[in-house]
């Protein structure tokens, strides 16, 4: 089997953790995740991991040293892993795939779901320091953010697309279809 590259693009807390998960679990993949790099700055120097500590590294970075900066060490990871299934989580930008379409394999696979659901998981789960505290009004403001505007732009380009928006077993279903698609 060769190597299959899932690269994940959706919309604030649309599942692309329960995606990246089932793929870890099922099919044994290797994860790359664009926050972590960010994560590992902030937790280095001692920086909460917000939302918006995140994004404001995030952009800093690529203000400094070139747009598809997170991208080019994404690609690089990716395809020096030994896994034959890798999944990357955190694509938000249209840079952000430039060197990704380059991989051989690579498919971008869209998540989203409607913004209830979305609201009630990204409170839930409390991912990042407040989110439990958010109101839906702050939540939807943050799509409007510059990390998260461009989402909707990369969603059009993907080739596979996942609506999440019932339960664990329909989204399992649908990532099983699309693995089976790519690995025959």
């Amino acid at each position: 089997m060769a190597k299959i590259i899932f690269g994940l693009v959706g919309t604030l807390a649309s599942g692309k953790g329960a995606v990246k998960k089932r793929l870890v679990e099922k099919y044994k993949a290797e994860d790359c995740r664009f926050s972590t790099i960010l994560r590992d700055v902030l937790n280095r120097l001692d920086v909460p991991t917000t939302r918006e500590n995140l994004q404001n590294v995030s952009t800093s970075l690529r203000q400094l040293f070139g747009a598809d900066l997170l991208a080019k060490a994404i690609a690089k990871d990716a395809s020096t892993l030994n896994s034959d299934t890798v999944v990357i989580d955190g694509i938000r930008r249209m840079s952000d795939i430039g060197h990704l379409l380059s991989l051989d394999n690579f498919i971008l696979v869209s998540i989203d779901a409607s913004p209830e659901i979305r609201y009630k998981r990204l409170v839930e789960r409390n991912e990042n320091a407040g989110d439990d505290r958010k109101t839906y009004e702050e939540f939807q403001a943050d799509q409007n953010v510059e990390a998260d505007r461009m989402i909707p732009e990369v969603m059009k380009v993907a080739k596979e697309k996942i609506n999440n928006d019932g339960n664990l077993e329909d989204l399992y279903k649908q990532i099983d279809d699309i693995i089976l698609k790519y690995n025959k």
